[in-house]
């Protein structure tokens, strides 16, 4: 009986192990059907100049402090452009997850802006994959810098922009971003061309490491402002330390807000013409 008593016990424990390897078969095939929310896109809200698709969590205050130089071409005597300065200081807030809003003051022309954005999907895997994430953005400038010679109204100050941001993160090191635009003017100069303006921005970030990122960022103009504005480019680094995230940057514009470096920069980042630039960013969990 003892060689029958020892079949049985084989076969059972053989048919137990197969049924709990086709139960964690299964049970791995469902959790590969579960949509699961891609994070981290981007480190930060900002790509470089412009706005990432990433927003905070709800109830995320972050106090961001810009920063540009003057151009380094300037050579020693300018010490490579650190003698001159522009500063936006901006505070922003999520109201949900997907809902993000801000203000903030640029010395340059002077200007106060604002600026909403929402997630409208969001990039995901499992069986419902999503391939992209896209974001809202709209932002309001109004320039305050007089001009003795000009009697403007409020409006008249006013320039508005809209994008559509798309993201898709690749892998864990590797994420890329267009972004269509539109910028518009109330009132234009005599020398200006067009108070619409059309362009498409691209740019993509690179991680090197745990905390340090590569990102490059261009925008495209289909129409001018004026005769002497160049398309906006970008190269900068993510650094992150903690609770800040401290971005380096290398960039041709001189304006901190959308309707300022995509349509209004001149410089030539290729002639030399670059600043030297930084973004502190500070969160802060208020509720």
């Amino acid at each position: 009986m003892r060689p029958f008593l020892l079949v049985f016990i084989f076969l059972t424990i053989s048919l137990s192990v197969k049924a709990q390897d086709d139960l964690l078969a299964a049970l791995e095939a469902e959790q590969s059907e579960e949509p699961g929310l891609v994070e981290a896109t981007f480190k930060g809200t900002r790509l470089i100049n412009g706005h990432s698709i990433e927003t905070r969590k709800k109830g995320v205050m972050d106090f961001m402090i810009s920063h540009r130089f003057g151009t380094i071409d300037g050579g020693g005597y300018e010490l490579f452009g650190l003698d001159q300065a522009s500063i936006r200081i901006g505070l922003e807030y999520a109201v949900t997850d997907r809902l993000y809003f801000g203000l903030g003051r640029s010395s340059f022309e002077k200007t106060f802006d604002g600026f909403v954005k929402y997630r409208l999907i969001r990039q995901s895997t499992g069986g419902k994959a999503v391939p992209i994430s896209a974001t809202w953005f709209s932002s309001v400038a109004l320039r305050t810098l007089r001009n003795p010679d000009l009697d403007l109204s409020f409006t008249d100050k006013l320039a508005t922009t809209h994008q559509l941001l798309l993201a898709r993160k690749f892998n864990n090191g590797i994420s890329l971003q267009l972004m269509p635009t539109w910028v518009h003017r109330n009132l234009i100069d005599e020398d200006q061309l067009n108070n619409d303006v059309f362009a498409l921005g691209a740019g993509g970030r690179v991680k090197f490491s745990q905390r340090v990122a590569l990102c490059v960022e261009y925008y495209y103009q289909f129409q001018q402002l004026n005769e002497n504005a160049k398309n906006a480019f970008a190269i900068g680094f993510d650094i992150e330390t903690g609770g800040h995230v401290f971005q380096l940057q290398f960039t041709n514009a001189t304006s901190m807000v959308p309707k300022g470096f995509i349509t209004e920069t001149t410089n030539d980042f290729f002639d030399g013409e670059i600043h030297f630039g930084f973004n502190i960013s500070r969160t802060f969990q208020v509720n």
